[in-house]
């Protein structure tokens, strides 16, 4: 006799996008809330199993493997290299014209530089132009504000510490902090499933 309570119904784990599992859509094309009791197994390649979708190294294990995600790396990158020329254009100034304290001055450099870099990620890069703009942002920002902490780390312990001059220390800087943004931004800022409102449609 088979057992509803207990019946797990597992769709096909999509390992073309970020691991996501295809859930069935109900009459009003929202997701099917799993039954009472069931347990949803994701199979990450470990034999793990787990209710909140594959983990970090398992998705980016898979996303390895979709050329689509070597090119929005490309593309991150000629939006970073913006990014890095308009940073030390306004670092430059700061420091060398207005003689901020150059912590400060990275600090501002970032974060003009990280507005022009969202611009562009969410148009070109990820092509997210139709997510939700407040929670791609707001996820952008603490990317940013991790990414900018690592930065301002790597470029204390350079000047400081190795005597590196700071012009320098701010670029080595910047490319040490770069695949942490990269990765920050790819699996959460720009998701896919931020790219359309998930409500469902209101019933006539």
């Amino acid at each position: 006799m088979r057992d509803e309570a207990t019946t797990v119904d597992i769709g096909p784990v999509n390992l073309e996008g970020e691991g996501d599992i295809d859930r069935p859509a109900d009459a009003r094309g929202g997701p099917v809330a799993p039954a009472a009791g069931a347990t949803s197994i994701v199979g990450g390649g470990d034999g793990r199993v787990s209710s909140e979708g594959p983990r970090p190294h398992v998705r980016v294990i898979h996303g390895l493997r979709r050329p689509a995600n070597w090119l929005q790396l490309i593309r991150f990158t000629i939006v970073g290299a913006s990014g890095y020329l308009v940073n030390l254009a306004i670092y430059y100034v700061e420091v060398h014209q207005l003689g901020i304290e150059y912590r400060v001055a990275a600090a501002v450099a970032w974060m003009l530089a990280a507005l022009n870099n969202f611009v562009w990620n969410r148009h070109w890069t990820f092509s997210a132009r139709d997510g939700q703009i407040h929670v791609q942002a707001l996820r952008f920002l603490l990317v940013s504000l991790v990414a900018l902490g690592f930065n301002l780390i790597v470029l204390t312990a350079l000047v400081e510490g190795a005597g590196v001059e700071k012009f320098a220390a701010q670029a080595i800087a910047l490319a040490a902090s770069t695949p942490l943004n990269f990765l920050g931004n790819k699996l959460w800022s720009f998701r896919a499933d931020l790219y359309s409102d998930p409500s469902p449609p209101q019933e006539n």
